[in-house]
C-alpha cells in the first residue's frame, strides 16, 4: 500500500519509490536493475543494504527477513557490501590504499592476518603487486585504480553480494572495459552475486545474468538478459534500446520528463511518454482507455521473460 498521507493534510504529498517491486537476486547471478535517473531504481538497491527500512513488504537474505536492529545489520553487511559510481567521492583523500581496504576488516574485529587480507583483496581487484599500493594515497592512482580500491575494500570482507551502483559510470571509456571484466570474472571466480544499478543498457548486457527495467518505481518489464534485449515488449525497454549505438532503425525520443513520484498518473505509468500510444497503435489494439486508466499487476519474480504492459499484453498474448 501506499505511505500515509502527512500529517493534518499539509505538505507535498509523500513520493512512492519502488512501489510494488519484486526483485529476487539468486545465488551467483547478476541482476542489473535498469533505468533512466530518478525511475528508482536506487531505492530497492538502498531497502536490500538495509539502508533504508520499507514502508511495506519485506527484504530477505538467505530465506531470512532483514532485520533492522544495530546489531544485526552489522552482521549483515559483512556478507552484503555495496561499490558505488564516485570513487573519488567514496575513499577517504586522507587514508591510504591500505587503511581504505583494511576498514571494513577493522569496523569487524581487526583480524590478525589483516594485512594479508588486504594484500589478496588488492590482487583480486586486479592492482598487483598490492605492496606497491599500501601506502599510495587516492589522489595518486587514476579513475580506474581507484575504483578497484574501492572493488577490493567490497571483497576484503569475502561478501556472498555485492550492489553496485553505477559501477563505471564516472570512468573513461578506456578503463570501462577493463572493470566491467573484473566484475565478471569475480563474479566467476567468487561465485559473487550482484544487483548492478545503471541508466545503461550496454552495461546491462555485458554484465547481467536477468535484468530487470523500472520506471517511476515499478518493474516493467523483466527476465533474462538475452530474452529481454533481443526482443523487448515494453515500449519504455523498445525506446531505450532504439537509442544505443548498434541498434537498427530510428531512435525513439521520449517527450516530457517522467512524472513527480510523488503524483503517480492513473493507469499504466508510462502512458503520458508512451510512443506506442502516441502513435494510435494503443488505440487499434483496443486498450488506449485501458493504458490511461487501468493499473497494471506487480510482476512476480522468477525466470520467465514478464512485461506490465496492456497493448504487449494485447498484440503478443502468451
Amino acid at each position: 500500500p501506499p505511505p500515509p498521507p502527512p500529517p493534518g493534510g499539509r505538505g507535498p504529498p509523500p513520493a512512492r519509490a519502488g512501489e510494488g517491486v519484486e526483485l529476487p537476486v539468486g545465488a551467483g547471478v547478476t541482476v542489473a536493475g535498469v533505468g533512466e535517473w530518478g525511475g528508482g531504481k536506487t531505492t530497492p538497491a538502498r531497502a536490500l543494504l538495509g539502508l533504508v527500512t520499507p514502508t511495506a513488504g519485506t527484504v530477505a537474505f538467505d530465506g531470512s527477513p532483514l532485520d533492522h536492529h544495530a546489531r544485526a545489520l552489522k552482521a549483515y553487511r559483512k556478507r552484503v557490501q555495496l561499490v558505488l559510481q564516485d570513487p573519488s567521492g567514496s575513499l577517504n583523500p586522507r587514508h591510504t590504499v591500505y587503511d581504505a581496504v583494511a576498514e571494513g576488516l577493522r569496523i569487524h574485529g581487526s583480524p590478525d592476518d589483516e594485512r594479508e587480507l588486504v594484500a589478496r583483496a588488492l590482487s583480486r581487484a586486479g592492482l598487483r603487486p598490492p605492496e606497491r599500493f599500501f601506502l599510495r594515497y587516492p589522489h595518486e592512482l587514476s579513475g580506474g585504480q581507484r575504483q578497484r580500491v574501492v572493488i577490493a575494500g567490497a571483497l576484503v570482507l569475502d561478501p556472498e553480494l555485492i550492489v553496485a551502483d553505477e559501477p563505471v559510470a564516472s570512468l573513461d571509456a578506456s578503463v570501462r572495459g577493463e572493470i566491467l571484466a573484473l566484475l565478471l570474472r569475480l563474479r566467476d571466480e567468487l561465485g559473487l552475486s550482484a544487483l548492478v544499478v545503471t541508466h545503461d543498457l550496454g552495461l546491462a548486457w555485458n554484465i547481467a545474468d536477468r535484468v530487470a527495467v523500472m520506471y517511476l518505481g515499478r518493474i516493467v518489464e523483466t527476465g533474462p538478459v538475452e530474452d529481454v534485449l533481443t526482443n523487448p515488449q515494453h515500449p519504455y525497454t523498445q525506446a531505450m534500446l532504439s537509442v544505443l549505438p548498434e541498434s537498427v532503425g530510428e531512435p525513439v525520443v521520449l517527450t516530457g520528463e517522467p512524472p513527480d513520484p510523488s503524483r503517480i498518473p492513473s493507469g499504466c505509468r508510462f502512458h503520458a511518454r508512451c510512443q506506442v500510444l502516441a502513435s494510435g497503435e494503443a488505440d487499434r489494439a483496443g486498450v488506449a482507455d485501458r493504458c490511461r486508466t487501468e493499473d497494471l499487476p506487480v510482476l512476480a519474480g522468477g525466470t520467465a521473460a514478464r512485461v506490465a504492459c496492456h497493448w504487449a499484453a494485447a498484440v503478443r498474448p502468451a
